[in-house]
C-alpha cells in the first residue's frame, strides 16, 4: 500500500490554528480541532502574560485569516514581528503560531515550518501546550515537505512531553520511516501503535494493518503477511485481500488454504474480475475439482465477467470433459475452436466427437485442426480421422489417413504412431481383401 504523504494536509488544515485559538479563546471556522488532535498536558510553567494591544492585533489578524485574507492576515503579524522589541516571549511565540497557520494555508510549507521553529525557539516562555502540539505540528508538516529525520525528531520529543500519547504518534513514525525505506524501523513503530490500541480497547484502522502488511511483505516475512491478511479479510472485507491472501497461500505451497480462500471471496461475491474467477478456476483444475471449475468459468461468462475467448472456452471445454460431462463440452469446444488460431482445440473436438461416437462430425473437426495448423503432432489427428472414417465404413479414405499418418511420424521419427498407422493400414487392406473374396465367392 503506497502512503500517499500530502494527504495530511487535509487533517493539518482542521487543527493547526488549534494552539493560538486555544491561548486566546478565540472562536473561528479554521480553529477546529480533530477528532483525534494530540492532547497537551495542562500548563504548569508560568509565562509572561499578554498584553492587550497584542491581543487585538492577532484578533484582527484571525479575522482575516477566517476570511482568507492570507496577505491581509501576513501584513499585520509581520507588522507585530518588525515590533517585536515590544513583545514578550509568549506573544513573539503566538505571532508566529498565527504566522505558521497561515503560511500552511498558503502551501508554503517551508516558511511555514520556520515560523513554527521560532514558536518553539521562546523555550519556558510559551505555555507547555503550546509547545507540545507544535512539536506535534512541526514533525507532520516536516513529514509533507519530506524532512523525514527532522519529521522523527520532533514527534520523538513531543512523545516525551505528552501526557499519556497514543497510538497514533507510532503509526506517524512507521508511515515516516516506510518513506525513509526503513522497514524493520517502520514495523517496529505501527506493531507498537497498533499494540497500544488494542491494550486501550481502541479501533485498530484498516490503514495500520494494510500498512504492517506491505511491511511484512516487503521483508518476506509471510507467516506474518499471512497473519495480517487474515485479520483484514476478517475485519474489512475486500476484493484485493483476499486475492492477496490467496495468492500468498499459493506462494507458500498452501494450495488447499489457497483455494478456501478463493472459495470465501467467491461466495462473497468479491470475485468480480476475470483474472479473479479464471484464477479460481484454475486452481479447482489442480485440486481435482473439474466439475466445480466449470460452474466458476460458466457462470461468469453469463455474468460477462469472463469473456468468450478460445483460452477461456477451451479451459471451459475441459473442465466440462474431464466431469464427464462431454454433451456440454462439445458445444464449448466448438465455439472455442472457430475463435482459435491453431488447429489444436479442433483436435481435442476430433476426439470428443469419436468417443462420443459422431463420426462424421469428428472428420470434419478433425480436417479443420489440419487445416489450422499448430498441432504438436499433426499424426495423431489423422489417427483419429482414420477411425473415424473406419468407424463409417469407409476403408478407403480411412487408409488414406493413415498413409497420411505413417509419413508424417516417419519425418518426426515418431516410430510408436508409424507403428500404429502400419498396423491400420495392414488391418484395412486385409479386411479389403476378405470382402473382396466374400464379393467373388457370392
Amino acid at each position: 500500500m503506497l502512503i500517499r504523504k500530502f494527504s495530511l494536509v487535509w487533517a493539518l488544515a482542521f487543527w493547526l490554528a488549534v494552539p493560538l485559538a486555544a491561548e486566546l479563546g478565540l472562536s473561528s471556522g479554521s480553529a477546529q480541532a480533530a477528532e483525534e488532535d494530540p492532547e497537551p498536558p495542562k500548563d504548569t510553567r508560568r509565562v509572561p502574560s499578554m498584553s492587550e494591544a497584542t491581543f487585538k492585533k492577532l484578533s484582527e489578524a484571525q479575522e482575516a485569516v477566517d476570511a482568507k485574507d492570507y496577505n491581509g492576515a501576513l501584513r499585520v503579524l509581520n507588522d507585530m514581528l518588525a515590533n517585536s522589541k515590544r513583545l514578550n516571549g509568549n506573544e513573539v511565540g503566538q505571532v508566529n503560531n498565527m504566522l505558521g497557520f497561515v503560511y500552511f494555508s498558503m502551501e508554503d510549507y517551508s516558511r511555514a515550518i520556520d515560523a513554527y521553529r521560532k514558536v518553539l525557539a521562546q523555550g519556558e516562555d510559551i505555555p507547555e501546550g503550546l509547545e507540545v502540539t507544535t512539536l506535534y505540528t512541526l514533525a507532520q508538516l516536516s513529514f509533507v515537505a519530506e524532512r523525514y529525520q527532522d519529521a522523527l525528531d520532533y514527534m520523538e520529543t513531543w512523545i516525551t512531553k505528552a501526557s499519556n500519547p497514543g497510538p497514533d504518534p507510532h503509526i506517524f513514525m512507521g508511515q515516516v520511516y516506510y518513506q525513509m525505506q526503513n522497514y524493520p524501523a517502520a514495523t517496529r513503530q505501527i506493531e507498537k501503535g497498533i499494540n497500544i490500541a488494542q491494550e486501550r480497547n481502541t479501533p485498530v484502522k484498516e490503514q495500520w494493518w494494510a500498512l504492517l502488511n506491505f511491511l511484512y511483505f516487503e521483508q518476506e516475512n509471510w507467516p506474518k503477511v499471512l497473519e495480517t491478511l487474515e485479520i483484514l479479510v476478517r475485519d474489512f472485507p475486500k476484493r484485493e485481500y483476499w486475492i492477496r491472501l490467496a495468492g500468498i497461500h499459493a506462494q507458500e505451497g498452501n494450495e488447499k488454504e489457497s483455494v478456501w480462500s478463493y472459495e470465501a471471496a467467491y461466495a462473497g461475491g468479491f470475485l468480480t474480475k476475470q483474472g479473479d474467477l479464471t484464477n479460481f478456476a484454475g486452481l479447482l483444475m489442480q485440486e481435482e475439482v473439474p466439475f466445480r471449475a466449470a460452474k466458476v468459468l460458466d457462470k461468469g461468462m453469463k455474468d460477462g465477467i469472463v469473456e468468450e475467448t478460445a483460452r477461456t472456452l477451451q479451459n471451459l471445454g475441459q473442465a466440462w470433459q474431464l466431469s464427464q460431462e462431454t454433451k456440454k463440452a462439445i458445444p464449448v469446444f466448438e465455439k472455442a475452436a472457430k475463435l482459435s488460431d491453431d488447429g489444436k482445440i479442433f483436435e481435442r473436438l476430433a476426439q470428443l466427437y469419436l468417443d462420443n461416437d459422431e463420426f462424421s462430425k469428428c472428420v470434419t473437426s478433425a480436417d479443420g485442426a489440419i487445416k489450422k495448423g499448430g498441432l504438436r503432432k499433426v499424426q495423431s489427428v489423422y489417427i483419429v480421422k482414420g477411425m473415424c472414417l473406419y468407424n463409417q465404413d469407409k476403408l478407403s479414405t480411412a487408409r488414406t489417413s493413415f498413409v497420411s499418418c505413417r509419413n508424417e511420424a516417419r519425418r518426426d521419427k515418431d516410430d510408436g504412431n508409424q507403428r500404429i498407422c502400419q498396423q491400420w493400414i495392414t488391418y484395412i487392406d486385409n479386411e479389403s481383401n476378405r470382402r473382396e473374396q466374400l464379393k467373388a465367392a457370392i
